[in-house]
């Protein structure tokens, strides 16, 4: 894949966790040729999981699909997100996972002409609405993916998409340090706890480790001490991450929106342009 700067012109498409772009010059997009609808669980992971570079699925609210005739060619999740926080810190008088959700995750296929995602996103956000949501937060990742091999997997992205579609940017979200597999893929946080405490769901955590070339734990052995050994067996690294760009649209009829703009309580400060510096 042939880096491009994130705050330029071109739009990114996904295949198979591959990325490839689009510039909007080439234009192209014939929204006549093009529907959104509601679409189900099943259908939304599959595709996310098929075709985002992250491989994974966030815990969903609302599926919408981008259809050009029959074929589902794109994909937008507004997901749950695991503190209610995330949600009532931009928009304290709504209702969490009621009134306002996530936008966890916007993919569409390479065939699909630039310029499209704003107006799924557009699409999306009237569906969406229809449902009684009324407020959304989005994050934009700057931080670039490498696999271990050195090959760029995600070069990293300011938001564009949301800053072309007037979103207000309040900020970064937290730093903290993420641990990267080799496949440029994040062991989240969540998972190493429950490997570390042997928590539920720490089978599928360490299944997934093996696969990656880390010998299967002992009976009874501690899972800190496997963790730890597991990690540098495979060549997992931790890198430091300044924060996602944090973006929140207000949906609904034109009062409705100035209401909720209204209560937005961070101050707003001016859209970002550049990537960190790469992993």
């Amino acid at each position: 894949m042939t880096p491009m700067t994130p705050a330029s012109d071109f739009c990114q498409r996904w295949s198979d966790r591959v990325g490839s772009w689009r510039h909007r010059s080439e234009g192209g997009f014939d929204r006549s040729r093009y529907d959104v609808a509601a679409i189900d669980e099943r259908t939304a992971r599959s595709y996310v999981e098929t075709h985002h570079y992250s491989g994974s699925y966030p815990a969903s609210s609302l599926r919408y699909g981008l259809f050009e005739g029959p074929e589902l060619v794109g994909v937008s999740v507004l997901s749950v997100p695991v503190r209610a926080e995330v949600l009532t810190g931009v928009f304290p008088q709504l209702a969490p996972y009621q009134e306002s959700l996530e936008l966890g995750r916007l993919v569409l296929a390479d065939r699909v002409p630039a310029n499209a995602e704003s107006w799924m996103l557009a699409r999306v956000f009237e569906l969406a609405a229809a449902e009684g949501i009324r407020g959304i937060v989005s994050f934009s990742d700057p931080l670039p993916r490498r696999k271990a091999t050195g090959e760029l997997v995600m070069p990293g992205h300011v938001g564009i998409i949301y800053q072309g579609s007037n979103a207000a940017y309040l900020g970064r979200g937290r730093a903290r340090w993420l641990t990267m597999l080799p496949d440029a893929t994040v062991l989240n946080d969540r998972s190493i706890e429950k490997v570390r405490k042997a928590q539920r769901g720490h089978e599928y955590v360490e299944r997934k480790l093996v696969e990656y070339g880390a010998r299967a734990p002992r009976a009874c052995e501690d899972g800190a001490s496997w963790l730890s050994e597991a990690l540098d067996t495979i060549g997992a690294t931790r890198i430091r991450h300044g924060g996602n760009h944090r973006y929140a649209f207000a949906l609904g009829g034109p009062a409705e929106r100035k209401r909720v703009n209204k209560m937005i309580p961070i101050e707003r400060g001016s859209y970002p342009k550049a990537v960190d510096q790469a992993a």
